[in-house]
């Protein structure tokens, strides 16, 4: 689970949600002597920045020089596909799996598997823990299961092979805001840390509001949030969501971020439970109309 350093930089940017950042680190250490696995995983990664920043086109466009990026180019499909088309793009990932499939294939199967809500077959894909991200996916699956012992032993493997990995870090910031209210001041020094060394960026300043969330301390989350749509610009289901949730415990207006979230997102569990229960509500307040 050792990983070299010619890469340390690429991924620590990725993992933090630094995409455009890491890319430029992909096409600077693009003429660096390294092997051909370490060359492969840096065009793979480049690829899955260009996904996370919604540059679909350019992934499913990109040479399939290997299964990973076949996997990632499938991946660009699923997100990027109408809801009926999606089923049969995860059964063409699940036909990529098997003996002998690479790490990374396993790894961008378990993100598709995931989307689909498939979280038995995600964990079966990277449970046996090939590489220190198999690892954190598997932590987030144990905690959206509730298994928090699970993931605190999944997380004690991360720390033994580099306890201060960016990986590491971030997955003990996860499972401390699991844990509650009582573990959120150290998610939140371990979060002041990571930006304080590698800068802010959406994903981070979403991480600090939930932990703020969790210390109560609403009106902070708030500024984070808002810090990241006024600097990033971001309109991201994440931050429109949990946007919503600190003005809500602050008693502010959330009309039109909900409409937002709505219009934007609507396959978002927020936006889709909020249709279920205005529908439910609708349907019993015929029943009382004159």
């Amino acid at each position: 689970m050792s990983e070299p350093d010619e890469l340390y930089t690429l991924r620590a940017q990725y993992w933090l949600g630094h995409y455009q950042l890491a890319l430029d680190e992909a096409k600077s250490v693009m003429r660096r002597p390294m092997s051909p696995a370490l060359k492969a995983e840096r065009e793979e990664f480049s690829l899955r920045c260009q996904l996370a920043l919604g540059q679909y086109d350019k992934v499913i466009s990109a040479s399939p020089d290997s299964p990973g990026i076949k996997a990632l180019q499938l991946k660009a499909q699923y997100e990027s596909a109408a809801a009926e088309a999606k089923p049969a793009i995860v059964q063409q990932m699940q036909t990529m799996l098997g003996d002998g499939v690479s790490p990374s294939v396993q790894l961008t199967a378990a993100h598709v598997f995931l989307m689909e809500g498939m979280k038995k077959e995600a964990l079966q894909c990277v449970h046996q823990g090939a590489l220190m991200e198999h690892v954190s996916v598997s932590i987030q699956i144990y905690l959206q299961l509730d298994r928090i012992d699970l993931a605190q032993q999944q997380l004690a493997l991360l720390k033994r092979a580099d306890e201060e990995a960016v990986l590491t870090q971030l997955a003990g910031v996860q499972i401390a805001l699991a844990t509650g209210s009582s573990m959120a001041k150290d998610a939140i020094h371990t979060l002041n840390q990571l930006s304080e060394q590698y800068g802010p960026s959406v994903f981070l300043l979403n991480l600090m509001a939930c932990a703020c969330l969790q210390a109560g301390n609403f009106s902070l989350a708030e500024e984070r949030l808002m810090q990241a749509r006024q600097e990033f610009a971001a309109s991201d289901a994440d931050t429109l969501a949990n946007l919503i949730v600190a003005y809500q415990y602050q008693s502010k207006p959330t009309a039109p971020l909900v409409a937002e979230l709505k219009s934007s997102y609507p396959g978002h569990f927020l936006a889709s439970g909020l249709a279920t229960v205005e529908g439910a509500f609708e349907r019993e307040s015929i029943k009382y109309k004159a």
